[in-house]
């Protein structure tokens, strides 16, 4: 079973998330960019929705982090800003694709598979 990293510091969030995940995939969860990026350098993460406001260290600073030793690792940025200027900022940090929250459950596993090949 494939394992998705949930970057997210906001407890309600998280539990949304988990209840799309876990029928289908193992998940992890980092409360801030910082967890994110060393839970990555640690491996056995198959994709990541990272959320881009959290404390620490933001999610575009540690997609950009984690980028630079994983290129090939999927970071999908998962937020609240639906601007088409946050998509752009998501996908120059190097973010592969963007969801808006709230996000429902169709397009997240839509977009999980679309990355995981499923």
């Amino acid at each position: 079973m494939k394992t998705i990293l949930v970057a997210e510091d906001n407890d309600s969030n998280y539990i949304l998330m988990t209840y799309i995940l876990k029928r289908f995939y193992q998940y992890k969860r980092a409360k801030n960019g910082q967890e994110a990026v060393d839970m990555a350098n640690e491996g056995g993460i198959d994709l990541i929705l990272m959320d881009i406001k959290m404390p620490v260290m933001d999610g575009l600073q540690a997609t950009s982090k984690i980028k630079e030793s994983h290129p090939e690792l999927p970071i999908v940025a998962l937020t609240a800003n639906a601007f088409d200027s946050d998509r752009q900022l998501a996908l120059k940090a190097g973010c592969d694709d963007f969801l808006s929250k709230p996000v429902s459950s169709e397009k997240c596993l839509a977009m999980i598979a679309k990355y995981l090949g499923e």
